[in-house]
């Protein structure tokens, strides 16, 4: 297997190769390189893509997986005897690094970015944003808060819009933008770096060894490094003399908890818009892009051309995402299919979903736990 530059490959006939993206379903939705086309690993180990097939012999075929590294070993496949095969060096976060080191249209992206939150997606945006903000009082007078960047969409946008909402002055509050390194490869770091230089945020980072913990953790290793996190954040942030922590869940997070709390759990929770910590006294977590839909966010990158981290540890390649809860991309994906099939035939399911919480009636529950305490309905029957 031959290894190719992104630049050398700009430099070849565009009807002279393929350009195909191996990686599985949860980061091919985050984005591709545009013009590949998909076509899933396991398909090309079993010799099943007719897709493949149908791919011009004298073609090319340039291979890109997250970070280059499985699509450096598909030589050895039947599939693709007599091809030539290459593999994309840096596969695709080789691709979205690429983008953001030009320095010279730093400021020009900064302005479009933050011009585009004002106009073109104030309503989608700001507006649910401030919104969430005032109905869930998760804003106060005086207040520090701690805004965690993980380095995906979700937490930058909701640092630009920290950012907007700050620049109104309705009420006085500090911001510090807060980047854990809690192990990442060098390329992962320098993206989050540069991603924030070119959308000016002023971040503050610090690391740990969390990756490191759970590296020889079998069972649930994405729920217990969540939740490590999660205390190294607060912890961190308390110190820094913020209040509160902003976390970056938005609405479709919201109603996918809801329902994998369900499916998986066999209990009725939600994701709260705030939460008082239980380790930390006196911190609080805020969730201020509770209402705000995550195609909104996607349109919003797309349309500034921006690339961000879907996960940025180092288990990328064998463990696609790990949510901040500690689920991982596979039933979260799941759940997002479940949930767009079901709005195929009630275009209301997934504001049905959001307002269930809202409206739980406590006399047809069988049992509910309030304080720790579980309480039965035959209790009072």
């Amino acid at each position: 297997m031959k290894e190719i530059t992104l630049e050398e490959l700009r430099n070849w006939p565009e009807d002279s190769f393929e350009l195909i993206d191996i990686r599985d379903d949860g980061l091919v939705e985050y984005g591709m390189i545009p013009g590949a086309i998909r076509i899933p690993m396991e398909e090309i180990e079993e010799g099943t893509s007719a897709e493949l097939e149908n791919i011009a012999k004298d073609k090319k075929l340039v291979f890109y997986c997250q970070i280059g590294r499985k699509s450096k070993n598909l030589g050895d496949f039947e599939s693709l005897e007599g091809r030539d095969i290459y593999s994309l060096e840096g596969g695709y976060m080789g691709y979205i690094k690429s983008g953001m080191l030009d320095e010279s249209t730093r400021e020009e992206r900064q302005h479009k970015a933050e011009e585009s939150i004002r106009k073109k997606f104030h309503k989608q945006l700001f507006t649910p944003f401030a919104k969430a903000c005032k109905t869930y009082e998760l804003i106060q007078e005086g207040d520090n808060i701690a805004v965690c960047i993980s380095g995906g969409k979700d937490s930058m946008v909701m640092a630009k819009l920290f950012q907007e909402i700050q620049r109104h002055r309705q009420c006085n509050f500090e911001l510090t933008f807060l980047v854990m390194d809690p192990g990442y490869n060098k390329e992962n770091r320098e993206l989050i770096e540069s991603n924030a230089k070119a959308l000016g945020i002023p971040v503050t980072i610090f690391e740990s060894d969390i990756f490191d913990a759970v590296d020889t953790i079998d069972k649930n290793p994405c729920y217990l490094c969540a939740r490590m996190r999660r205390g190294h954040l607060y912890s961190k942030a308390r110190e820094l003399g913020c209040n509160k922590i902003a976390l970056g869940h938005h609405y479709d997070d919201v109603i996918e908890t809801i329902l994998m709390g369900m499916m998986h759990g066999a209990q009725i929770q939600t994701m709260m818009p705030k939460l008082h910590s239980t380790n930390f006294e006196g911190m609080e977590l805020i969730r201020p892009m509770y209402l705000i839909r995550e195609s909104d966010i996607c349109a919003w990158r797309d349309y500034n051309d921006l690339h961000f981290l879907q996960c940025a540890c180092h288990f990328t390649e064998t463990c696609s995402t790990c949510h901040e809860d500690g689920t991982t991309s596979s039933k979260r994906l799941e759940t997002k299919k479940l949930i767009a099939e079901l709005k195929k035939n009630n275009p209301y399911i997934e504001s049905n979903i959001f307002k269930s919480v809202e409206n739980v009636n406590v006399d047809t529950v069988i049992a509910y736990k309030k304080n720790g305490v579980r309480h039965h309905f035959l209790d009072e029957y």
